[in-house]
């Protein structure tokens, strides 16, 4: 044991210990810095620092040093070896962990980029490489006048093959890297587009070329590019996207780098042709893309149809002008009449629960029904059905309609998909009904185009948690008599435009250059073309994006990952309501959860593994195995947050809440 005055003199002679190392902590000692614009042969400035100098302090030490007059405001400290940035100028080196065997680089934040917009058009811009992509894309998109920058994202371009590196040298790149950075989230407008884009004749004709279709490719152009031959090889290109956590630089992107800026959360909020000139010309071309080089699957009708508008867009876009002017005082109209409906659907409300309660109208009808099993050959049976509210009741005949059903299937939450052949005189509706152990498939066949068109329209009601008496039953219901009216063969109708030229092999995939020729393909593609001829160009561009999104397979994005429990690898497709487990071998739906099911969803960062928890006590976990675990978990978060936007905050981006959503212990 001690005794207290020995005790007291060693407490003394550590507090003497403390201070002397302290003291020797100020000494001043030799940091490296390499200054990018005294060029790449130049050595490291050396610049004497105590450990208790700030950020601040350093660069203002650089600057002097260099005795370049310049201005150094967008400059900051990028750290090699640990791969940070230090852009808090308050922190002392010692707080930042920075000691002498640091390497650090004073480099700009923003730095040119070569970006590959969906249109192909290949821009060289400034952006931010100092910030989390997330912003670097809100930055990229103010300049190019794209609202709700939030469904974008950067991705690393997919390999192009060596014989192409020749042609890849010849595409001309649009200089923007003088365009003044905006920090204004809506730009001023001049003439019909913002008004950095005014500012000479170079920079009017990118804007023009951003807001308006490319021509059509040439057939031998489309055979020649990269095509995903499998979900593997779609699951290889959703495992490019960026970190929208972390900044560029962090990513190993460098100055002049190609990277393409894509559409990634299907999930389109607020679609104002009068504002999203270049977000809409953007969105068809990355549709017309996903189509073309079959990233997306579709029949061979609706084939046709997009053929036939992608050559309506072409002729439109040449004889339209480019952007629609508005006047203040329409503007004004507009918006009135906007709020107008807003209240009207809000007073209405209350009046179609008055008269659900009283009177709901119901659908009753002979249909077919398939419920696909493994090992089974039977096909459709018919049964009388009923629709009532959100349920689809079904008995052996129209006279046991009063009694108790075969069955009732609720349809609020279900997935509900078109599976039409109108030469055929198919008209079928899919449905995947969620259930404790999944989703439950269910086909029902309709007669003829107007019960098709009813039940239809009665579905994609329920699913949304509607029923018949909503106002916007019928409008559904002339929407897919419309959408069906497309697809009808129009006799006779292509003989005035036989002589028109048309390249009729640049508007399909390859599957169907190589199956038709030119001269199979003309009549149909200018049969279909005679029913939506009288579209004006937008409506023409917002038509195709209707039919892109009611395809059974669109806005999903695919992984091969490996379930927890599971000796084999299988697919998880991520869509904007739901997550899909799909056998790699057959390709087949196994399992299908929707996010308003979940309850929480987490990362093992040690393991790699997600896990989440559903209603009804349903986990499941997986490890990814062709993506980091970290873009599956930014895929779920990203389209969970996207669900929180509404009209009120429209303007304005919850840029922190998207990081808490998407991030994990790695958020900023």
């Amino acid at each position: 044991m001690l005794s207290r005055s020995m005790r007291k003199e060693l407490q003394e002679c550590l507090e003497a210990g403390r201070f002397l190392y302290s003291k020797g902590s100020m000494a001043a000692w030799d940091l490296s810095v390499t200054v990018e614009e005294l060029g790449p042969e130049a050595p490291p400035l050396s610049i004497s620092v105590t450990s208790d100098l700030h950020i601040g302090g350093v660069i203002l030490k650089i600057v002097e040093k260099t005795q370049m007059k310049k201005d150094w405001s967008d400059h900051a400290l990028w750290w090699e070896q640990k791969q940070q940035w230090l852009l808090r100028p308050a922190w002392t080196l010692d707080k930042c962990g920075i000691h002498a065997d640091a390497r650090l680089s004073f480099t700009p934040q923003h730095k040119p980029l070569l970006l590959g917009l969906p249109n192909g058009v290949s821009l060289r811009l400034r952006a931010c490489f100092s910030g989390p992509v997330f912003r670097t894309v809100m930055g990229i998109c103010r300049v190019l006048n794209i609202r709700h920058p939030e469904e974008l994202s950067l991705l690393r371009p997919v390999e192009e093959k060596k014989k192409k590196k020749d042609k890849e040298a010849a595409v001309e790149v649009y200089d923007l890297t003088e365009v003044p950075l905006t920090s204004a989230s809506v730009p001023s407008l001049y003439n019909g587009m913002p008004a950095h884009f005014a500012d000479s004749l170079q920079t009017e004709a990118v804007y023009k070329m951003l807001s308006s279709t490319q021509p059509a490719p040439a057939p031998e152009n489309i055979a020649k590019m990269y095509r995903p031959a499998s979900v593997v090889d779609k699951a290889h290109i959703h495992s490019r996207w960026l970190d929208s956590s972390r900044s560029l630089l962090q990513q190993g992107v460098q100055e002049n780098d190609r990277l393409w800026l894509r559409f990634k959360y299907y999930s389109f909020y607020d679609l104002e042709p009068k504002y999203d000139i270049v977000r809409l010309t953007q969105l068809y071309e990355q549709a017309r893309w996903a189509v073309l080089l079959e990233d997306i699957d579709c029949t061979e009708e609706e084939m046709m149809l997009f053929g036939a508008l992608q050559y309506h867009i072409s002729k439109a876009t040449q004889s339209e002008p480019q952007a629609v002017k508005s006047s203040p005082a329409m503007d004004d109209l507009d918006s009135a009449l906007q709020c107008l409906e807003v209240k009207m659907e809000g007073e209405s409300s209350s009046l179609d629960m008055l008269d659900t309660m009283t009177t709901a109208p119901e659908l009753h009808d002979y249909l077919k029904i398939f419920r696909p099993k493994r090992l089974t050959l039977k096909g459709y049976k018919q049964y009388w059905f009923a629709f009532k509210d959100t349920s689809i009741s079904y008995y052996k005949s129209k006279e046991e309609g009063f009694g108790e059903p075969i069955q009732q299937m609720n349809l609020k939450g279900c997935e509900v998909a078109p599976d039409v052949n109108v030469a055929g005189q198919k008209f079928c509706i899919k449905l995947l009904i969620p259930a404790p152990e999944g989703m439950n498939e269910v086909y029902l066949r309709c007669e003829n185009e107007n019960q098709y068109s009813q039940w239809m329209a009665a579905c994609r009601l329920a699913s949304k948690g509607k029923n018949l008496a909503d106002s916007s039953f019928s409008s559904e219901v002339k929407s897919i008599q419309a959408f069906l009216s497309m697809q009808h063969s129009n006799p006779g109708a292509q003989s005035a435009q036989a002589d028109e030229s048309i390249n009729t092999q640049s508007l399909v995939s390859p599957r169907y250059q190589k199956k038709y020729k030119a001269k199979q393909l003309t009549p149909r593609i200018l049969e279909a073309y005679q029913n939506i001829a009288q579209l004006s160009l937008i409506e023409a561009i917002l038509k195709f994006l209707q039919i892109w999104q009611a395809l059974p397979d669109f806005g999903v994005s695919y992984f091969v990952v490996r379930f927890k429990g599971s000796r084999k690898d299988e697919v998880l497709g991520i869509a904007n309501n739901r997550l899909i487990r799909i056998d790699l071998g057959v390709g087949d739906v196994v399992k299908t959860w929707r996010y308003n099911n979940m309850r929480q969803w987490n990362v093992n960062w040690d393991i790699k593994q997600v896990a989440i928890e559903f209603d009804g006590n349903i986990n499941i976990a997986f490890s990814c195995v062709t993506a980091n675990c970290k873009i599956v978990h930014e895929y779920i978060g990203g389209y969970i947050f996207m669900s929180t936007r509404s009209r009120e905050q429209s303007e304005t981006l919850n840029e922190e809440l998207f990081h808490k959503l998407t991030g994990g212990h790695e958020a900023l």
